[in-house]
């Protein structure tokens, strides 16, 4: 790992893939690998360095990919290895990297290893997996998992329960075993000597579980009335997870030029700071999720939906600004494949500032520290969709979620589906939107998962024609990054804290300063000037409106507007 402040990575901007609705190119109305090699003149236009890919490996796809039953293989409706590997070579010819995603927290039931494992208490591969006796006939504890009911399933073949944090389908692995250690570590080491540059890796901090001296797991206490601490809350950051990502890193990452993110559900910045230290630590950057919660009641889950108060996201990107900056790093997304798209959570998705909104919420964003990530569709301000009814979702999560709260809790439809228009993971996996032409130029045939019918003004061949498109203002961000290294690795100060509609911070350096103001509501905001830099000679660097409008209102922003100014002056 690279600890030094020059870090390519830190630099770089990484553009997620979800591979199933990239770009089918046989027809079958599934997106696949053959389809993203033939896209990649589309992200070298943007300008990104690295690509993430959602997982393509062998997999039943109960969870979309997430549930790997053969980690060296490829799943067959997205293609060969030989197709990968013609995809990797052409993104290596166009100076990109490829970060795969590494899912380890848990496999598929079908995987070989848990075949074995079921079968037998004996079998060699049952302590590949977390076995645990019933309690009063019953589970053994009271551990919710992600997608609706308990994180437990009981095996017949040996009377014992299994955990899953997600879907039965996806029995979570034994990391106190050495050998399941050593098996991820081998699976590693052949993706990067295939080329792969480094790993995205799924829920890692999951991996070490909260083991009581007794060889049992702890109940999961009741918050309020209702609602227990989710069981993420009582496994993440477990007693051995930074000891096993130390290992993982002196077995594998310092043997490559990596870029590595681990996911890390309810870390807190200091968490964040011991697994990213360039020294001590074991990856580049995390994925946390404290900034995608605020939309939602506190401890009553992501579908109780609440409005977002502007100086809360302020205060937690802030705090994760100030917190890593010097002992870590982050990453900064607004979007991706579990998450809504932003211009419709955040910003204005109807037609007069669908494109403003989505321009500001990008400058807000990627002028920050960190390694900033971009979502398929997000560089055309792609919106959520809001079908009629559950049958036109695919996603596990939703469906499960629909069932528990319609039939389980009495909860009214209507209801239920205004939390997933909002919420709902398929809103981020309708197919990327090419073209005007059918299926948004996805597929020629039927696809898995409806496009948006919007696909006929929002697509990617009209954004490239259009100047003054999104599309256009991301690859100018992008450009900026590397243009004026404040923006990587200058310091952040948050300015107007309180202000209820303004978004307002200083990155400044030894050599320059920067002023990002952003304005998150439909309004016109006055800008209070005493609480801000003198802004009189400062340098207009990028806008979602023209530079020639600037003077007319300095005191002002616009709906939506975004602006950054350089300052004329060296800081002291």
């Amino acid at each position: 790992m690279n600890s030094s402040d020059q870090a390519w990575w830190k630099s770089s901007t990484v553009y997620q893939i979800y591979p199933r609705s990239f770009c089918d190119s046989n027809g079958d109305g599934i997106g696949d690998i053959p389809g993203i090699t033939g896209k990649l003149g589309h992200l070298k236009t943007l300008g990104v360095d690295v690509v993430w890919l959602s997982p393509v490996y062998q997999s039943p796809n109960d969870d979309n990919g997430y549930d790997i039953s053969d980690y060296r293989a490829i799943m067959g409706e997205f293609g060969s290895m030989a197709d990968f590997d013609a995809m990797l070579a052409g993104m290596t010819e166009r100076g990109m990297a490829l970060m795969m995603d590494l899912v380890v927290n848990h496999t598929s039931d079908e995987h070989a290893w848990f075949r074995q494992a079921r079968s037998s208490r004996d079998n060699p591969y049952h302590d590949y997996y977390i076995w645990q006796e019933p309690v009063d006939g019953r589970e053994p504890t009271n551990w919710e998992s992600a997608f609706s009911g308990p994180a437990w399933s009981l095996n017949e073949a040996t009377g014992e329960y299994y955990l899953h944090m997600f879907s039965p389908k996806q029995p979570d692995l034994n990391w106190e075993n050495p050998k399941v250690r050593a098996e991820v570590y081998d699976l590693m080491h052949f993706w990067f000597k295939k080329g792969v540059r480094g790993f995205r890796m799924d829920v890692i901090n999951l991996i070490s579980k909260p083991w009581r001296a007794d060889g049992s797991l702890p109940d999961a206490p009741v918050v309020q009335r209702g609602f227990l601490q989710p069981a993420f809350e009582m496994v993440k950051h477990g007693p051995r997870f930074v000891e096993f990502m130390r290992e993982m890193r002196r077995e594998v990452l310092d043997h490559y030029d990596s870029i590595t993110v681990g996911e890390s559900p309810c870390a807190t910045v200091e968490e964040a700071a011991e697994i990213t230290h360039p020294g001590t630590g074991a990856l580049n950057m995390v994925f946390q999720f404290e900034h995608m919660d605020l939309d939602s009641q506190p401890g009553k889950g992501k579908w109780a939906l609440k409005a977002l108060h502007l100086p809360d996201l302020k205060a937690s990107l802030s705090r994760w600004q100030n917190g890593l900056h010097g002992r870590g790093w982050n990453s900064l997304y607004w979007n991706n494949h579990d998450q809504p798209r932003i211009v419709s959570r955040l910003g204005d998705d109807g037609p007069q500032y669908r494109e403003r909104s989505a321009k500001m919420l990008a400058t807000c964003l990627h002028l920050m520290q960190g390694t900033p990530y971009i979502y398929q569709g997000e560089e055309l301000g792609m919106t959520n969709v809001a079908w009629p009814d559950i049958a036109h979702y695919q996603d596990i999560e939703t469906r499960n979620m629909y069932r528990v709260a319609t039939q389980e809790k009495g909860q009214s439809p209507d209801k239920v589906l205004r939390s997933i228009h909002a919420k709902g993971r398929d809103n981020a996996r309708t197919p990327m939107q090419w073209t005007a032409q059918a299926h948004g130029g996805f597929t020629t045939g039927t696809p898995w998962l409806a496009v948006n019918k919007n696909h006929d003004h929002i697509n990617a061949e009209a954004a490239l024609d259009q100047p003054d498109s999104v599309f256009h203002h991301y690859r100018q961000l992008l450009a900026l990054r590397k243009q004026w290294p404040v923006l990587v690795h200058g310091r952040y100060t948050l300015l107007l804290p309180a202000h209820p509609h303004v978004f307002a911070y200083l990155r400044s350096d030894e050599q320059h300063s920067v002023v990002v103001l952003c304005n998150f509501s439909g309004q016109f905001q006055r800008l209070p000037l005493t609480e801000l830099p003198d802004l009189r000679a400062a340098i207009p660097l990028i806008g979602n409106l023209p530079f020639e409008e600037w003077p007319m209102a300095p005191d002002t922003l616009a709906s939506w507007e975004a602006r950054a100014y350089r300052l004329p002056h060296t800081p002291a």
